[in-house]
């Protein structure tokens, strides 16, 4: 359990005083623990919220695709029902940002604990190609679209980056930091150029989360700050801020990695084919 947490409940219940001189009891508000499998199904609810806002709504229902941004908000001027879908999508949108920092915060901790780097990887460089295909499906209904590509090609490039951030860590100097600086930058480029989903914000947010690992206080409100360009995104703070180091119930990795592309398929499956 994480030290901080534990001097806190033991800190419960504290006496003070009244004016008369009468003993009270306050109760200290506590925070609730949150475990990595709590933030892995948080997280995972949270983005099917956010690919239903695009592939449903957005793709499916509105067909944003087919209009220019002139010609889509006339006809959400001019049609009721059309404008209560696109505040739908919008909703679900929003609700999804609240994933990207929750599974910035979780691939580090995965970094930093894993027994082999080279499997960790692999197998994330192995699901972000499984998930292309079934992530163009829903996103762009088609079955190829080089245009973007799926955010665990962003976490390939944010885990890269973290190897090359713990190498120059182990070295003093200001040199290395500098280096540690363009690491980070070689991270946005890479995913800016390959138009990966999510990748600016992720990068930043890993580099944070990872560099000020030890400075809670202080990793939580810049990440906070980061990840406000998703609006909603900041709010996942507070489960970052009650993490309480401990993994929780033992599940199959591979169920979590398996989500993204399962779900990105159904809703393709269901835009390309029902809607």
């Amino acid at each position: 359990m994480r030290k901080d947490y534990q001097d806190y409940q033991e800190q419960e219940e504290q006496v003070e005083y009244d004016r008369y001189g009468n003993p009270k009891k306050k109760r200290r508000r506590r925070y609730i623990p949150v475990t990595a499998a709590k933030m892995k199904v948080f997280g995972c609810v949270t983005m099917l919220c956010y690919s239903i806002g695009v592939a449903v709504f957005q793709n499916g229902l509105l067909h944003m695709s087919d209009y220019t941004t002139t010609e889509f908000s006339d006809l959400l001027s001019s049609d009721a029902s059309m404008m209560t879908l696109a505040g739908w999508a919008s909703a679900f949108q929003m609700i999804g940002g609240l994933a990207v920092p929750i599974f910035a915060f979780l691939l580090v901790e995965g970094f930093r604990r894993t027994s082999s780097y080279k499997n960790y990887f692999l197998s994330l460089l192995g699901f972000a190609v499984l998930s292309e295909v079934p992530y163009d499906l829903a996103m762009s209904d088609s079955f190829w679209d080089p245009s973007s590509q799926n955010a665990l090609f962003s976490m390939v490039i944010c885990l890269a980056m973290l190897y090359g951030l713990r190498m120059m860590e182990e070295k003093k100097g200001f040199q290395y930091r500098l280096m540690q600086i363009l690491l980070v930058i070689a991270g946005v480029l890479w995913c800016e150029l390959l138009n990966l989903a999510f990748g600016l914000c992720e990068v930043l947010l890993v580099a944070v989360y990872y560099l000020l690992y030890d400075k809670r206080g202080v990793k939580v409100l810049l990440g906070c700050a980061i990840s406000i360009m998703y609006v909603t995104a900041p709010f996942s703070g507070y489960l970052i801020w009650g993490y309480d180091g401990q993994q929780g119930w033992h599940e199959n990795k591979y169920v979590f990695y398996l989500f993204y592309p399962v779900h990105l398929l159904v809703l393709g499956f269901i835009v390309h084919f029902l809607l």
